[in-house]
């Protein structure tokens, strides 16, 4: 869905080095043929992504491949917790900063002060900022939002049906039609008319959940789910690689065979559990000798949800 009547588009944003760290060299690693069906179906259809899966098996990460096979810039990352509410992802008005900044009167009322610039205190969230009228659709990552207050999925719904929101501070602000603000990228001001900002290309949506709750109806309908099988060999492989370069995960390799191994045999384990073994390693804190390897194993690939061995 194009909104037609969004206003001038604004150009692409630069680079995404955040991508590379993430995801390792180019062509390192592959997805799960049916996640890749559904992405695509969701870029069709313009409906955000449900991601759910175990720990470490990719959730956040596909938002950022989906920015760097598709060339969409930096990812908008909005981390979710206990207190997140729908204001925090479009905008922030810093209303004390401005009055402080105002100066004190010269010889005339309190009344008649100048403020200072209303756009210099108001910044876009992650979600304000995918909104803008992008010539491109943008990527935003809600992480966690099983982490939420109750409300805030279903606060979510209109903005998403609409593809747009309102900025009061500015809509009350009759000196200048037009104000540049800040955004969640912390680069150019950008224009937005009358308080009103509306994208022109709705953007990618990935939302990620733990599932820790279960979501409302209404909500679910709207997304499109995906969850992630765990990561094999060579996914493991190329995460390695991707957080500590080189040759690592080419050395790593039967270390992951072991890893793959013992997660069969308990239950499940995260690849953070993989990563913190392989950083150990690297730093020749542990594996001495058979015996010190088996005490740090047991302390890093304990089974989710079970206390780490004294």
């Amino acid at each position: 869905r194009v909104f037609e009547d969004a206003g001038t588009p604004l150009p692409p944003p630069g680079t995404a080095p955040a991508g590379r760290r993430r995801l390792g060299s180019p062509g390192g690693g592959t997805l799960d043929r049916s996640v890749v069906e559904r992405v695509n179906v969701a870029l069709h259809v313009r409906r955000p992504l449900l991601v759910t899966g175990r720990p470490g098996t990719g959730k956040s990460s596909l938002a950022y491949r989906i920015a760097a096979e598709l060339g969409l810039g930096p990812v908008l990352s909005w981390p979710i917790v206990s207190r997140t509410t729908l204001k925090d992802g479009l905008y922030d008005y810093d209303a004390i900063g401005r009055v402080q900044d105002t100066p004190p009167p010269v010889g005339g009322a309190a009344e008649d002060r100048v403020l200072p610039d209303l756009g210099r205190y108001l910044t876009l969230g992650p979600l304000g900022t995918a909104l803008l009228p992008w010539a491109r659709p943008r990527v935003l990552l809600v992480d966690e939002l099983d982490k939420s207050d109750i409300d805030l999925p279903n606060d979510l719904l209109h903005v998403f049906e609409e593809g747009e929101f309102r900025i009061r501070e500015l809509e009350r602000h009759r000196q200048r039609s037009v104000v540049k603000v800040m955004t969640a990228d912390h680069t150019d001001a950008v224009p937005v008319e009358n308080g009103h900002v509306r994208c022109h290309e709705f953007p990618v949506v990935v939302i990620t959940s733990n599932g820790e709750r279960e979501f409302p109806p209404a909500f679910r309908r709207r997304c499109l789910e995906i969850r992630m099988p765990d990561p094999d060999e060579e996914r493991l492989t190329a995460m390695v690689t991707a957080h500590f370069g080189g040759d690592r995960g080419r050395d790593a390799r039967a270390l992951i065979r072991e890893f793959l191994d013992h997660s069969r045999e308990h239950g499940g384990l995260a690849t953070d559990q993989l990563l913190n073994t392989v950083h150990m390693l690297s730093n020749g804190a542990a594996k001495s000798d058979e015996t010190s390897w088996a005490r740090l194993r047991d302390a890093l690939w304990h089974a989710l949800g079970t206390e780490s061995p004294t």
